[in-house]
């Protein structure tokens, strides 16, 4: 008669479980990757308050007056200007396409009148898209602008009356001037949800083939590599149509997120991003062996993707090397050209960089699924 409680047996279930561990060394990573990454991307690379945004300035002139306001805004932590002298059209193309978070711009005639004794104005253009990003940038804008000005012209910095009247800022808060937050929500979530349900659907499409044991007859048909993965990851693209065309009616009539571009711009680029996000999908399902793994491999890959890709922290806030990682990820090309058609309204020449680095991913994506994909069950 067996005893209820074997110390030998339990030993010997625990050895069988740690050889299986040992074993599936894809579950073995998750375990100590997971909790890696999430510590290092919210330990360094997320940031709530982002400093360091970048801005242009649009001038005619270089006095020591306009260095003066330059060197103040940059000296807040909040402003860097990457782009300076730049024209007005140049300036709204910078803005329009996300690459800037503020244009200044310095009237010709601020000297002259600063040195007649005039209230001098600057204008500051913030993409208000995101309303985390301008609102600690602007808050300290007017104090640290007319002080700069003042020591500029030799006075003490003593009396708030003074620093009211030395200088003029004018604030335009552009896209969501109300700070509305789901106007910066909604539109990201449609790439979220896409590259969720798209990348994990997809990534099961081999490995449910083997584990029923239809992989036998599906290798045995007539058809190429390529034809293969066409008719596996085009029903998933009238699936994502259909989410496509739910979002955005949602986004309208729920939450009466403005449209301000091309709708026919943006289901183009949307159809891309989808056909990049189907063949990742089928990339990763070439690689794991099983639903499980194809599902423990999809989360490694929507932590990182939905944390550096600017949909839930201000991606300009970002240390360099995380914003560098997170141009890897198609989502944030994706996030920028719906905010961008959307919010602002950019046509093709403002997104084309962002939609070709959508067709980058299809082609790495294909050429990876392609080559991962075996004829045996070897």
């Amino acid at each position: 008669m067996n005893r209820l409680f074997s110390f030998s047996r339990l030993r010997a279930l625990l050895i069988k479980e740690f050889i299986q561990m040992r074993r599936d060394r894809i579950t073995f990573a998750m375990m100590l990757g997971v909790p890696l990454m999430q510590l290092i991307l919210f330990g360094f690379a997320i940031n709530s308050d982002p400093k360091g945004l970048p801005a242009a300035l649009v001038t005619s002139s270089s006095d020591h007056y306009v260095r003066a306001m330059v060197s103040a805004l940059e000296l807040t932590g909040y402003y860097r200007f990457v782009s300076v002298g730049e024209s007005a059209e140049n300036a709204e193309d910078l803005i329009q396409g996300g690459h800037v978070s503020f244009v200044v711009t310095i009237p010709s005639d601020f000297a002259r009148r600063v040195d007649r004794g005039d209230r001098p104005q600057i204008l500051i253009e913030a993409d208000a898209t995101d309303p985390s990003v301008a609102s600690g940038a602007i808050s300290t804008l007017s104090t640290v602008a007319a002080q700069a000005l003042l020591r500029e012209q030799g006075q003490e910095i003593e009396a708030n009356d003074a620093q009211k009247h030395a200088l003029e800022v004018v604030v335009q808060r552009r896209y969501n001037p109300e700070g509305i937050t789901q106007y910066n929500i909604v539109p990201g979530l449609l790439g979220v949800i896409l590259q969720m349900t798209m990348v994990m659907m997809t990534s099961m499409a081999l490995t449910r083939e083997t584990e029923r044991g239809t992989m036998e007859n599906l290798l045995a048909m007539p058809a190429s590599p390529f034809e293969i993965m066409i008719g596996k990851i085009v029903p998933y693209l009238v699936v994502g149509g259909v989410q496509v065309v739910v979002v955005l009616v949602a986004a309208k009539l729920l939450f009466d997120v403005p449209f301000m571009g091309s709708l026919p711009l943006l289901l183009a680029a949307v159809l891309i991003f989808v056909l990049s996000l189907v063949l990742l999908g089928y990339t990763i399902s070439s690689v794991a062996k099983s639903q499980m793994q194809a599902m423990q491999l999809t989360f490694f890959f929507f932590l990182p993707s939905i944390l550096l890709s600017g949909f839930m922290f201000p991606f300009r806030g970002m240390p360099e090397w995380a914003q560098w990682l997170g141009e890897l990820f198609p989502l944030t090309h994706f996030l920028r050209v719906i905010r961008a058609v959307m919010l602002k309204g950019a046509d093709w020449h403002i997104i084309a960089f962002e939609v070709s680095m959508l067709g980058v991913f299809i082609l790495v994506y294909a050429g990876l699924a392609l080559m991962r994909f075996k004829r045996t069950l070897d």
